[in-house]
């Protein structure tokens, strides 16, 4: 008798769940928006826009007296949002940023042209082509509830870097503009690897991108 007590009172100690006690795995959905806010003439952001290439007007800071080089663009992104919990869903919505900042991008008088301008552009193109590939890859990740938003910081961390690896290269391979075929390889390697970057609404679709060359096999399709 004591044992056969002690077995029931043993097993009405173990926790006894229902399936409808059991929550509901939370769904986590990520929408993007491109920031794409009406240019206003009197701010200091440019934000990327594919129609809207930079002009020499945009520079406005003052250029150094020294210095190798001729023209620099200062290019970034960045990232805002929010969330929302509702039922078994979890909607995270970010709104996507890629600037050109006028008061610290300038050029010497001698440099402007429109192949300088090109190289300037690319610059901001790469900026752009980081972001969407961002983008991609918060998409494509298996986010939870709990770490959703350290995981994205990460992501932008390491974007961030591959930003900067990217900018350094295409300066260096194209001698900052004065290699043209260099330059020129690089245009169509980006305008191939924006062609791919087709994410919702990410590009405008009835925009060309840079390049549609196909002949050229893309740089990008590796981890920087």
């Amino acid at each position: 008798m004591f044992l056969l007590l002690t077995f029931i009172w043993c097993c009405l100690l173990l926790p006894v769940r229902s399936l409808k006690e059991t929550p509901p795995a939370t769904v986590i959905k990520v929408v993007f928006t491109p920031d794409r806010r009406p240019e206003d003439p009197e701010s200091d952001s440019l934000f990327y826009q594919p129609h809207r290439k930079l002009r020499w007007s945009d520079f406005k800071a003052t250029p150094p007296l020294r210095g190798p080089s001729a023209a620099v663009s200062y290019t970034s992104f960045a990232y805002e949002g929010n969330s929302l919990h509702k039922k078994d869903t979890l909607q995270i919505n970010l709104t996507l940023q890629v600037f050109f900042v006028k008061s610290s991008s300038w050029v010497k008088s001698f440099a402007k042209d429109n192949y300088s301008l090109e190289h300037e552009q690319l610059h901001f193109d790469i900026t752009w082509l980081v972001a969407l590939r961002f983008q991609q890859r918060i998409k494509s990740m298996e986010l939870t509830a709990e770490d959703f938003d350290s995981i994205i910081q990460y992501q932008y961390i390491e974007s961030f870097r591959e930003m900067n690896r990217l900018q350094d290269a295409y300066d260096r391979e194209t001698n900052h503009g004065q290699s043209p075929s260099a330059q020129q390889n690089w245009k169509r390697s980006i305008g191939e690897a924006l062609a791919a970057l087709t994410l919702e609404g990410a590009l405008t679709p009835y925009l060309r991108p840079l390049s549609a060359d196909r002949s050229t096999v893309s740089t990008f399709n590796t981890d920087w």
